[in-house]
């Protein structure tokens, strides 16, 4: 063996290894399609009764994405003349957030499978009415963007049924800003 510089076992054990990366890898391609199609189904068969409404589904848009060095966030608009606390904002924006992934998972899985390997970024900013903040939530839905928008209970600082948070994405970072660039960070 001295003599040589790979025997038959390493040449043997190398493309082993090769042959089961490609498998593998071929393996996990079609089990995200068949993820994304079941996704697709299950969102085809909410009722009248379920938390996403029928019909809301083929709006927002699940647009392939480019890859890993592409940039992905969540926006979540909030309203300023609310005077809420740093708590109660920090709280609605956390009932905004989980609110946009939950709608993510049924509506546009691939473009949340891409946020998350994208660190699952957040940015927080501010309108200064509900006038404001309902002109976004038409923008973003014009843009085919998933949104959620917050009514708070009104138990502590505000009143009740009043929108506090607007969540817009995941989505695209360039997508986004076409719809949330011009408002200022929190």
């Amino acid at each position: 063996m001295g003599d040589k510089l790979l025997d038959s076992a390493q040449i043997i054990n190398g493309l082993a290894v090769m042959l089961s990366f490609f498998v593998g890898y071929r393996y996990a391609l079609k089990r995200g399609d068949a993820k994304e199609t079941s996704a697709e189904e299950a969102a085809a068969s909410f009722s009248v009764g379920s938390s996403v409404p029928r019909g809301s589904e083929a709006s927002v848009s699940d647009k392939g994405y480019g890859g890993f060095n592409d940039n992905f966030k969540m926006v979540l608009v909030v309203r300023n003349d609310l005077k809420m606390g740093k708590g109660k904002i920090a709280a609605q924006c956390g009932h905004g957030a989980v609110g946009a992934y939950q709608r993510a998972v049924v509506r546009t899985p691939r473009l949340l499978r891409a946020w998350e390997n994208c660190g699952c970024a957040k940015i927080a900013v501010r309108v200064d009415s509900e006038a404001e903040l309902m002109t976004i939530k038409k923008a973003a839905e014009r843009q085919q963007l998933n949104t959620c928008l917050i009514r708070d209970a009104g138990r502590t600082q505000i009143e009740a049924n009043s929108k506090t948070v607007l969540a817009v994405g995941p989505a695209a970072a360039a997508d986004i800003d076409r719809v949330t660039g011009h408002l200022k960070l929190l």
